[in-house]
């Protein structure tokens, strides 16, 4: 038995779906859903090559989704699951969203916001990594590997 929450796996899982949508679509494989009262009110996956935008990430895209869904531009009640740790740029909009948990797969210690610390997440936001962890990065090392 896995030491997470069924439910984090659940949604996990769903996260995973849309990073192999990502991965299908030659985007670099990352996936996210947002979960407000036990319901997925925004899904997401890279489209950064798609639109020719490099903001266009997963959770920024989940994040204007879920805004638009609950017509509201903060989600203390939400939880966003993401396959890789959050850049800066998403935990900055994070942060901004005042979004009440984050959970990830997958670090990412080059690019990941940890290693800034957590000043740019809103103070009451909930992080919890390592769900899912090993299926998160075998996700990506193989698209990175088929790549070279």
């Amino acid at each position: 038995m896995s030491i997470f929450d069924n439910e984090d796996e659940f949604y996990m899982q769903q996260a995973l779906r849309e990073a192999r949508t990502a991965r299908d679509e030659d985007e670099v494989p990352i996936g996210a859903v947002i979960v407000c009262d036990g319901q997925i009110v925004a899904r997401a996956h890279n489209n950064t090559e798609r639109l020719g935008d490099v903001t266009a990430h997963a959770e920024m895209i989940a994040f204007t989704a879920a805004a638009n869904t609950l017509g509201s531009k903060y989600l203390p009640d939400c939880t966003l699951y993401v396959t890789v740790e959050p850049c800066p740029m998403c935990a900055g909009a994070a942060g901004w969203l005042q979004i009440g948990r984050i959970v990830y797969g997958a670090s990412d210690p080059k690019k990941g916001f940890e290693r800034l610390e957590h000043k740019m997440l809103h103070p009451k936001t909930v992080v919890q990594k390592g769900v899912m962890e090993e299926e998160c990065s075998e996700l990506m090392k193989e698209f990175f590997k088929r790549k070279r």
